[in-house]
């Protein structure tokens, strides 16, 4: 099971709407599977702030948090969502890391 599968799988916990996780490590220079961005609709997030949203999300991740470098997360309700339509483009990343070498 690939690593994006086993996060759609985690977070089928919140009981989503929509759900939608992409692989987005080919914008990035630290290799494959490493950075995703997911789109969650729950009405799990009802009066929640963002904090208490990506806090719940990282409740279902659990030990996959570990095993991914980035996690870019666009949590609403399903008004939210209805009234935003879309979660905003990720930004180009403009390669390094406090990681690498300088």
């Amino acid at each position: 099971m690939s690593k994006l599968e086993q996060i759609e799988g985690a977070l089928a916990a919140l009981e989503p709407q929509h759900l939608s996780v992409q692989d987005e490590s080919h914008m990035h220079s630290r290799g494959l599977e490493t950075h995703y961005k997911a789109v969650i609709v729950s009405e799990q997030f009802a009066g929640l702030n963002a904090v208490k949203r990506h806090q719940k999300v990282y409740a279902c991740m659990d030990d996959l948090m570990g095993q991914v470098h980035a996690l870019a997360l666009h949590t609403y309700t399903a008004q939210e969502w209805q009234a935003q339509g879309m979660a905003p483009a990720s930004p180009t990343c403009l390669g390094g890391s406090k990681h690498d070498a300088h």
